[in-house]
């Protein structure tokens, strides 16, 4: 089990570096809307822990 997630683990990095390096623009794209998502999230409970104090 450990050994396929090593395997699975290089392969995402490859892809990851593949993508960077061929399309550049694309992956700061979809950095964009990672961080995008991320910060939706976190002003989504900002807002839900609020609600619960008032």
């Amino acid at each position: 089990m450990g050994q396929a997630r090593k395997i699975v683990l290089y392969a995402v990095a490859v892809f990851v570096l593949y993508t960077i390096i061929t399309s550049p623009a694309r992956a700061a794209d979809l950095v964009q809307v990672g961080f995008e998502g991320i910060s939706s999230a976190a002003q989504g409970v900002g807002e839900f822990m609020s609600e619960l104090i008032n």
